[in-house]
């Protein structure tokens, strides 16, 4: 079984920095620690020049499937936010008017993108700690709605909530749908 997201949005960011911001921390979000992002992500909100965080829910990753939101999510960003160029981490085929520039590996290589991938981190971290508080039970302050061995048995016990992407709960054998 996969590690793949069982609940809460899509999350993406982006983020246009003043050229004279740097930090040792920006790099990929997921090669920071949760207090090293925490510590990082107000000083790139003061230093961007613009800053965007779109969420795309799970019924409509349910409905369209989750390549469809990461596509949609970055198509948002690109028709809201302004920017002398645009540069998208991974390999995107978007539905654009704008001229963009795909970077596979993009949140190591442009602190842009990187600082994009932890504003987007930490939102979502944000969001699955208040529905921690509002769907008790599930751990996900913890596991961020991913399909730890805890939030497993959480689905088995109590059922999924409408924060569950129930489109990744089918390939769990043992989850009640």
């Amino acid at each position: 079984m996969g590690r793949g997201s069982l609940a809460g949005p899509l999350v993406a960011a982006a983020v246009v920095l003043r050229p004279d911001f740097t930090h040792p921390l920006l790099r990929d979000s997921k090669r920071l620690t949760a207090a090293q992002r925490e510590l990082v992500e107000p000083l790139i909100r003061q230093a961007a020049a613009s800053l965007m965080v779109v969420e795309i829910g799970p019924e409509d990753i349910d409905r369209h499937g989750v390549g469809w939101a990461n596509r949609r999510a970055f198509e948002r960003l690109l028709a809201a936010v302004e920017a002398s160029q645009y540069l998208v981490d991974g390999n995107l085929r978007l539905a654009t008017t704008r001229a963009y520039t795909s970077l596979i590996g993009g949140d190591d290589l442009v602190p842009a993108i990187s600082a994009a991938s932890i504003v987007a981190k930490v939102h979502r971290d944000r969001l699955m700690r208040r529905l921690d508080h509002e769907f008790p039970g599930y751990s996900w302050a913890a596991n961020k709605g991913y399909g730890s061995p805890a939030h497993l048995d959480a689905l088995v016990k109590l059922g999924p909530t409408p924060h569950h992407r129930r489109s990744f709960l089918h390939r769990q054998e043992r989850l009640p749908l």
